[in-house]
C-alpha cells in the first residue's frame, strides 16, 4: 500500500476487511455456542425492522450525511460529461450488470452448489448493493486519486437525491424479474428510514450547526467527533446478522466465496466503465477516477439495512450485502492504485 493510501484513509478503515472478518467470526461463535442472545435479540422487532439494527444503522448513515452539502448541487452544470457519465453508469448500467452477473453465477454456473431458494436470496442481496451506488466512502477513494473535490461533492449531493426516487422502482424490477416478491411498502419504509430520516438529520444539522457555530466548526469538529461512529456502528451489526446466521455458516462456509466471487468481477467491470468512458470523452483524471469509484462502490450501509428490514436477519440477502462489505475495501484500494497508475492516460485539469 503505497504511502498516499496509508494517510488518506483512517486507521477503521485502512483495515475494514480485517474487522469484519473478525466481527463475522464473533458473529457466528455468538450464533452456535451462545444460541440465547440472537433469541433475545429478535424479541425486538416491530414490523420485521430489528430495533438494535436500525439503532446502529442510523448511528451508520448519520455521520456519512453530514458530509454531503446540497448546496452544492448548484453547481450541476460546471462539468456536465462528468455527471452524465456518473449518473448513466449508476443507474441505467450498474443495477442492471450487477442482476446479470449475480444470476449468471448463482443460477447457472452455481446451480449444483447452492439451494434454488438460497440462490434468489443471495441474487436478493446484490441486487440491493447494485441499486446503491457509493455515498460518504466515495469521498475517500476520491481523496487517495487527488479527485476534485467539488465535482466530487456535486457526485455524492446527487446521487442522495436520485437514491430516493429510483432506488425502490430499480429493485422492485430487478427482484420481480427473478420472481423475488417484495412489497413495495417495505421498500418505501425501509428507504424513509434509512435515507429519508438521517438524510433530513443530516441537513439539518449542518443548517443548524453552521449558523450557531460556523462552517468551521462543524467541518472541523463537529463532523470529526463520528470519525469512528459509522464503522462501530457497522461493526457491531455485522455481529448480530451473523449471530442470526451461526449454523447456516458453519454448515455452507464456501458460500461466503462463492458469493464473493460475482460482486467482484462486478466492481471491477462498473469502474472500467466508468473510467474509460470518462477517458473517451477527454476528461480530466481528477473527474475520471472518482466518476469510475462512486459506481464501482456501494452505499452497504443502505443495502444491509434494506436486506434486513425486507428479507430479515436470517436471510441470505442480509449475508450477501455482508460480503459486499468485506470485499470492498481491497477491491477499492486495488482500483485507487490502478487509477494514478494510469494517470498519463488522462489530461490535466
Amino acid at each position: 500500500m503505497s504511502k498516499q493510501e496509508l494517510t488518506g484513509i483512517s486507521f477503521f478503515e485502512k483495515y475494514l476487511t480485517v474487522w469484519v472478518a473478525l466481527c463475522m467470526a464473533i458473529g457466528v461463535a455468538i450464533g452456535v455456542y451462545l444460541p440465547g442472545i440472537p433469541e433475545f435479540l429478535s424479541r425486538f422487532e416491530y414490523y420485521n425492522v430489528s430495533i438494535p439494527v436500525a439503532i446502529l444503522i442510523w448511528l451508520m448513515i448519520y455521520p456519512m450525511m453530514l458530509k454531503v452539502d446540497f448546496k452544492s448541487v448548484k453547481k450541476v452544470g460546471e462539468n456536465p460529461k462528468g455527471l452524465i457519465i456518473t449518473w448513466t453508469t449508476n443507474w441505467l448500467i450498474k443495477p442492471f450488470t450487477m442482476f446479470a452477473i449475480a444470476y449468471l453465477f448463482f443460477n447457472v454456473i452455481y446451480g449444483n452448489m447452492i439451494e434454488p431458494e438460497m440462490a434468489k436470496q443471495y441474487l436478493a442481496g446484490a441486487v440491493l448493493l447494485g441499486a446503491a451506488p457509493c455515498t460518504a466512502m466515495v469521498f475517500v477513494w476520491s481523496h487517495l486519486t487527488k479527485g476534485n473535490p467539488a465535482y466530487t461533492l456535486v457526485q455524492v449531493a446527487t446521487n442522495d437525491l436520485i437514491i430516493l426516487v429510483a432506488f425502490v422502482p430499480i429493485v422492485a424490477l430487478l427482484l420481480g424479474v427473478s420472481d423475488i416478491l417484495v412489497p413495495w411498502g417495505t421498500l418505501f419504509l425501509s428507504v424513509v428510514l434509512f435515507v429519508v430520516i438521517p438524510l433530513a438529520a443530516g441537513v439539518i444539522s449542518r443548517t443548524v450547526i453552521t449558523k450557531n457555530r460556523g462552517l468551521e466548526y462543524f467541518e472541523k469538529v463537529y463532523i470529526p467527533k463520528f470519525g469512528n461512529v459509522t464503522i462501530g456502528g457497522l461493526l457491531l451489526t455485522l455481529i448480530i446478522i451473523f449471530s442470526f446466521q451461526g449454523q447456516i455458516i458453519i454448515e455452507n462456509p464456501l458460500n461466503i466465496l462463492l458469493i464473493a466471487i460475482p460482486l467482484i468481477i462486478q466492481t471491477f467491470l462498473i469502474f472500467f466503465i466508468a473510467y474509460m468512458w470518462a477517458k473517451v470523452w477527454k476528461l480530466p483524471h481528477n473527474v475520471a477516477a472518482p466518476a469510475g469509484m462512486i459506481g464501482a462502490s456501494n452505499f452497504f450501509e443502505l443495502a444491509v439495512a434494506v436486506a434486513i428490514s425486507v428479507f430479515g436477519l436470517t436471510s441470505g440477502a442480509a449475508v450477501a450485502t455482508v460480503v459486499g462489505v468485506l470485499v470492498e475495501v481491497p477491491v477499492m484500494l486495488i482500483l485507487v492504485r490502478i487509477a494514478n497508475n494510469t494517470r498519463g492516460w488522462f489530461k490535466t485539469a
